[in-house]
């Protein structure tokens, strides 16, 4: 049920994204034709990418949400992924839309620009609904672990600065009479919009090719198998990745050789369970095996080492009458 509920969490956040950036576009797009503005029409340009990254989100975020099925044993949790890194690619596109238009008035000293007024009206106004809707996005963007969501809520919030960014440059050309202003401003916009791009093809492509988990996280699972040290020998092979907001963990782990399977199997199922509850939407495979016997500790004079449920172990099993393997058992030292 709270799976449920953090799905519908995210996909209302997600048609929220789209019907603002739906009345954004629409509203930027008016009004630059109108004034004949680059500045303003490459916002507009901007706005209307986000809300094809919006819908785009809105489809990962619903897809993500789906159980694994027989063509997706992992589940769909890299769609998520995927989607932010076709936003970004988006996002690039829109730049080269924007540096296409800017050039050409540049290099003819600008244009003739109308109706300054509205311009900074709408700039002020996406600025300010921008932020309000981009800080509930990576607000719930982090609290649901969505690359989707997180991805969206910071492309707002690139469209506030750049919104802002216009403001003043149609107000340095409301009081200095320079158009070619308005281009530049088209300019540093695409800039800062490729800044952005490549800033989320990073992010997203780590995840695609299995980067490892943050050093905290993995520091997070050290400090679970340290808690379990007295209870096997070594672990190695520790590997972790991230699927959309979803974590996996693999690892090897080297328990004695007289160490009962049931025992075993308790004490890696402890372990993972305390991984789930250090980290969100984590999913734990351990391997258990034993170590070798010239490896295997030994504790001489000992007749019985706690090494069965009961806590006996015969000098029968013993390799010699006088020593006995070392090993504990996670029901008997919680006794």
């Amino acid at each position: 049920m709270g799976n449920v509920h953090v799905l519908d969490k995210k996909l209302k956040m997600a048609r929220l994204s789209i019907l603002s950036n739906t009345c954004l576009t629409i509203g930027k797009l008016l009004v630059g034709l109108s004034m004949g503005s680059v500045g303003v029409i490459s916002e507009a340009v901007h706005s209307g990418l986000d809300l094809i990254a919006s819908l785009i989100a809105f489809m990962a975020v619903r897809q993500s949400g789906k159980p694994a099925d027989e063509n997706h044993p992992y589940g769909h949790g890299k769609f998520e992924n995927l989607a932010g890194i076709i936003e970004a690619l988006l996002i690039l596109a829109a730049a080269i839309g924007i540096f296409v238009q800017a050039v050409p008035k540049i290099l003819h000293g600008g244009s003739e620009i109308e109706a300054l007024g509205w311009g900074a009206a709408v700039m002020i106004i996406s600025a300010a609904v921008n932020f309000l809707i981009s800080r509930k996005l990576i607000r719930v963007g982090k609290e649901t672990d969505s690359p989707a969501l997180t991805a969206d809520g910071w492309h707002l919030r690139t469209d506030v600065y750049t919104s802002l960014g216009v403001f003043f440059g149609l107000g340095a050309i409301y009081l200095t009479g320079y158009t070619i202003l308005d281009p530049i401003i088209g300019i540093a916009v695409g800039l800062l919009i490729v800044k952005a791009g490549f800033d989320l093809i990073r992010e997203s492509m780590g995840v695609m090719l299995d980067v490892s988990l943050p050093s905290e996280e993995e520091e997070a699972i050290r400090r679970v198998l340290l808690r379990h040290a007295d209870q096997f020998l070594e672990y190695h092979g520790l590997r972790t990745r991230k699927s959309g907001p979803y974590r996996y963990v693999d690892l090897h782990l080297v328990v004695p050789r007289h160490l009962p399977v049931g025992t075993a199997h308790m004490l890696c199922d402890c372990i993972e369970q305390e991984i789930e509850e250090a980290l969100p939407e984590v999913q734990v495979l351990i391997h258990c095996e034993p170590c070798e016997k010239a490896e295997e500790p030994l504790e001489a004079n000992c007749s019985a080492a706690p090494c069965s449920i009961d806590g006996s172990c015969p000098a029968a099993s013993c390799d010699k009458e006088d020593s006995c393997p070392q090993g504990r058992c996670p029901i008997a030292d919680k006794k």
